[in-house]
């Protein structure tokens, strides 16, 4: 049964500077966003240019981090940060919530938008599929981490994990991984190579993310302060994956009705 190995969190120590390795996760998302936000600019129906991307992708970050942060600890640690206040700031001890990061991510995108006149979908289009480079980047710090790891079982991947027991586990980091980031990111890029109606690699984002989270939350342990929901099932992830669901669905129903974008001759 193999056992997760201690893997120090620090990365890369220079003096009094460290990076550890999740900040270096999240430099590996925004740098494949950079890069493939680049190369994804030139197209002749880009809603931006190769030199806007860069700004594109500050606003992106600022909004990520924040919206992850406050996301958290509203829908995870509400009251510990009602009696430590400044735990908001204390990144360096860990907790980012992908759903508030979508959520500050996308008002960073209606911002970007009414800046430069555009659609808030097209550039929801063009930014959806870089999102999972860094998504699936996350998931393999938290894996290094040893964190947020997944139920017993005795499926013969399984693996220990001695932060938590001496159990055999669910690696659901990995799960995560390879759903939210590799399958995800092959799904939209290859999805998006072709014009297609404004809203719809948006909405398919929002539905195939849904679904991998709110699935592979059945195998994955809950937060211990939390528990369930509901049913004696339902997580907290799995609440917060529902509406993205829903709106996955309705966007590409809505957009299914509009024509194709046409890239100009």
């Amino acid at each position: 049964m193999p056992v997760h190995p201690f893997i120090d969190p620090v990365a890369i120590s220079i003096g009094p500077f460290n990076l550890h390795w999740y900040g270096l996760m999240y430099l590996v998302g925004f740098l494949g966003f950079w890069s493939l936000g680049s190369l994804r600019a030139r197209r002749p129906d880009s809603p931006v240019t190769p030199q806007q991307v860069g700004d594109m992708l500050f606003w992106g970050v600022l909004g990520v981090i924040v919206g992850a942060r406050l996301g958290y600890v509203v829908f995870y640690n509400f009251d510990s940060m009602l009696q430590d206040p400044l735990m908001l700031v204390r990144l360096w001890e860990g907790g980012m919530s992908f759903h508030g990061g979508l959520i500050g991510v996308l008002l960073a995108a209606w911002w970007y938008a009414h800046k430069l006149g555009e659609p808030f979908l097209r550039i929801g289009d063009f930014v959806a599929p870089m999102v999972p480079i860094g998504l699936g980047a996350g998931r393999i710090g938290n894996w290094i981490n040893g964190e947020l790891w997944g139920k017993p079982t005795e499926l013969p991947w399984a693996m220990v994990f001695p932060a938590a027991d001496y159990l055999p586990r669910h690696p659901s980091q990995l799960y995560q991984a390879f759903l939210e980031g590799a399958v995800l990111f092959t799904v939209l890029w290859l999805f998006s190579r072709k014009p297609r109606p404004t809203g719809m690699i948006s909405g398919l984002f929002l539905l195939l993310y849904g679904v991998f989270r709110f699935l592979v939350e059945f195998v994955r342990e809950p937060d211990a302060h939390i528990g369930y929901l509901a049913f004696g099932w339902l997580t907290m992830g799995q609440a917060l994956s529902l509406p993205l669901i829903v709106a996955g669905l309705a966007l590409l129903a809505w957009s299914r009705r509009r024509p194709a974008l046409r890239r100009p001759a």
